[in-house]
């Protein structure tokens, strides 16, 4: 599976580095108060690329980290209970099957 995933991954880089062959042409970025930019296409689009992922990274932040919140409160509430309850944190042990002789 490993030989696969890295013919699929040497496939795609081909593809992308061909990709990036074909858009060196320059372009002109024209953004507020008469700011220019100027670099090649396939820069261009790897920058907003990149910075789209960023800030989806950052929308993302603040979620896990509530749920990682709650998810340790949920621990100390069971592990509170259990203690109430007299019982232990550890697992029951896996039930055997008898294997005929």
């Amino acid at each position: 599976m490993k030989f696969v995933s890295t013919i699929v991954g040497c496939f795609v880089f081909i593809l992308f580095f061909g990709f990036a062959l074909k858009n060196t042409q320059e372009v002109n970025l024209h953004l507020f108060l008469d700011y220019e930019i100027r670099g090649p296409l396939v820069l261009m689009l790897l920058a907003f690329f990149i910075i789209g992922a960023a800030l989806g990274i950052l929308a993302v932040t603040p979620t896990v980290f509530r749920h990682r919140r709650e998810t340790s409160q949920h621990r100390d509430t069971i592990q509170a209970l259990q203690n109430v309850a007299g019982t232990s944190a550890t697992q029951p042990a896996a039930d055997s099957v008898a294997t005929p002789r």
